[in-house]
């Protein structure tokens, strides 16, 4: 099932995506897809509903971020061993954490910000996941029931503001529209392996990432049981898993956005997103 969210910012409705890719509005069942509703029994529930017998939605209506009321943005830096080596780090040994701004969250078009003071913006494409049932120091092997579904994210990273600037990675990470997710969320059902999984992104028409969430370090499951240790994850949380090699920052010479630039990404079965850099 692809859940997701319609309509101006700050007025989306609920939804769903059927067969046809159709977008069918849920607002007349439920009255957002908020926390509660990212539980088995609540998604079970959707899953039975007859998207035929739900309203249609124009199709070039604005998609928002696919979950409502998310709490915690949390986020895994140097995931992928490539990724680390281009930017000359070492891979940590242990998951490294860091959390995003939830106002930086938008929608998957939205435009990108580019600040006035802003010399160094980034992209990083990213698998992200969602919890649906709440998580206190759980078990090992149990990380995946945890997780509601899945969704495409791009890390925007200032990286002076990151790097430079005296502080820690959350400074360089969450400006407004830092975190677009979506089109949509992925229930989990639909995804056999979340470690199998290709993954793109480009700027102005010219591949930058090329990847697959094969290379990742630390995997989706572990990641969950991982945290839970630290931070209790609960329903409409929200983790981003590292990315593949090709950001700006990594190439020789570095190269950063600009506004005018288009980025446009992918995930397999995650669906894709086109961003315009705009200058503020």
């Amino acid at each position: 099932m692809k859940l997701l969210r319609h309509g101006p910012d700050g007025q989306e409705k609920p939804g769903l995506l059927d067969q046809d890719g159709q977008i069918r509005d849920l607002s007349g069942v439920i009255p957002d897809l908020t926390p509660e509703q990212l539980g088995a029994e609540a998604l079970a529930r959707l899953a039975a509903l007859d998207p035929a017998a739900l309203p249609l939605v124009p199709a070039q209506t604005r998609l928002g971020a696919p979950v409502a009321g998310t709490r915690k943005v949390l986020a895994i830096g140097l995931n992928y061993a490539d990724h680390a080596a281009e930017t000359g780090a070492v891979a940590p040994k242990e998951p490294m954490l860091f959390s995003k701004a939830v106002t930086s969250i938008c929608g998957p078009n939205d435009v990108t910000e580019l600040p006035p003071s802003s010399t160094r913006l980034d992209w990083e494409v990213e698998l992200g996941f969602v919890i649906g049932t709440r998580a206190k120091a759980i078990a090992a092997g149990t990380g995946l029931a945890h997780i509601a579904g899945y969704v495409l994210a791009n890390d925007y990273s200032e990286r002076e503001w990151q790097k430079d600037r005296a502080g820690q990675f959350v400074k360089g990470k969450s400006h407004d529209s830092f975190c677009p997710l979506g089109p949509w969320l992925v229930t989990r059902d639909e995804i056999a392996d979340p470690q199998d999984l290709s993954m793109h992104l480009s700027v102005n028409g010219e591949t930058r990432q090329s990847g697959s969430t094969a290379t990742m370090i630390h995997k989706v499951v572990f990641l969950v049981e991982y945290l839970s240790q630290f931070v209790t994850l609960e329903p409409g949380d929200v983790i981003l898993t590292g990315t593949p090699p090709g950001v700006g920052a990594g190439m020789k010479p570095p190269q950063f956005l600009r506004a005018g630039d288009v980025v446009e990404l992918g995930i397999e079965g995650l669906g894709r997103q086109r961003h315009e850099v705009v200058a503020l």
